[in-house]
């Protein structure tokens, strides 16, 4: 947005270190600036891979408290 490149839709990566996991996705829809290579996720991508979040961190408790 800041170079005011043309955005296209295509992929992007996403990753994130959370309390003790790396979760890791290679091709996330977003729209990607052709100049810069910047990527903005769309609404639905980001609720999705909040999901996932979600769900990793709840079995993640039942881990702790089966241990």
């Amino acid at each position: 947005m800041y170079c005011r490149g043309v955005m296209e839709r295509g992929t992007a990566p996403f990753h994130i270190d959370k309390k003790g996991y790396h979760l890791q996705f290679d091709a996330v829809p977003a729209w990607v600036c052709t100049q810069c290579g910047e990527a903005y996720f769309e609404e639905a991508a980001v609720a999705s891979v909040q999901n996932i979040i979600q769900s990793i961190d709840k079995e993640k408790e039942k881990i702790a408290v089966a241990v």
